[in-house]
């Protein structure tokens, strides 16, 4: 399987894009803020810090008595990373975006990000800084990220996001809604959608957004996860949403190939492209 690599630039906008395609914008807005950005957070009083056996070394600025966060939630999250050097790679801002959601559990950044979240809980704003191995490892992205970077990632981590809805433990997250469109999915038309696929133990094991070609069902197609089909209904042109579908609405106990294990549940992060008669 071929693995590729998407900054949060890519994944959070829904666009497929390989990252040479986003390095200039980056590394511009990076010069102009970087200076500033350092200067008014990087002082912060840390008020309690964690480094733990796996190299995660986590400084809390505010610390709260928040919810504690779990894979399968959707929280909405302030945060920068940078390199050793200061430089900017990844952020909300680079996007004008006050926040953005974020699906814990399912590596939708590398790992150390899920792994810092099981030790902190809404509200708290900290520092930390990702191990290259839990980061992207010996893997770069060229003119941006060198190979065995450290990351740091400064985070503010805002609140949960509630499901929209949830059908017999699939939950359902409307991003974007197209309120304008009439045409819904049913059983008599079909529906056409770009979206990532991963499992907790496989990230991004399928990707149509990166080979540029949308997916097509219909409520009769047999062989589709029970579950997507079910979120999907009454789903419109230009809805973007994620979607949790639990191991029983999935391949429950018999996995997917070694692409999702026995029991595990499937995340969606999935554009509708159309709605066909």
């Amino acid at each position: 399987m071929k693995q590729l690599i998407f900054i949060a630039l890519c994944i959070f906008t829904l666009v497929a894009c390989k990252p040479e395609g986003v390095k200039k914008e980056v590394l511009e807005t990076s010069k102009k803020q970087s200076s500033k950005v350092d200067s008014l957070e990087l002082k912060l009083e840390v008020i309690d810090e964690e480094k733990l056996d796996n190299g995660l070394e986590i400084k809390w600025i505010e610390k709260s008595n928040g919810e504690s966060i779990k894979a399968g939630d959707v929280i909405l999250i302030d945060y920068k990373v940078r390199l050793a050097d200061s430089t900017i790679i990844d952020g909300n801002h680079l996007l004008n975006k006050p926040y953005l959601p974020y699906m814990v559990g399912f590596g939708f950044q590398p790992a150390g990000w899920d792994l810092a979240f099981e030790k902190m809980r809404v509200g708290d704003f900290a520092r930390i800084k990702i191990p290259a191995k839990l980061a992207r490892g010996d893997k770069e992205v060229k003119n941006l990220i060198p190979k065995n970077s450290d990351n740091y990632l400064t985070i503010r981590i805002l609140s949960k996001k509630a499901p929209t809805k949830e059908i017999d433990g699939v939950k359902i997250w409307l991003l974007e809604e197209n309120k304008l469109q009439k045409a819904r999915f049913n059983d008599k038309n079909s529906i056409e959608f770009f979206t990532t696929a991963s499992s907790p133990s496989h990230p991004f094991y399928f990707n149509s957004y990166a080979t540029n070609q949308p997916f097509r069902l219909k409520l009769a197609d047999h062989g589709i996860v029970p579950g997507l089909k079910k979120a999907l209904i009454n789903a419109k042109k230009g809805d973007r949403m994620y979607i949790y579908v639990p191991a029983k609405e999935a391949y429950d106990t018999k996995g997917y190939l070694d692409l999702v294990l026995p029991n595990e549940p499937i995340f969606y992060n999935l554009l509708v492209t159309d709605i066909l008669d």
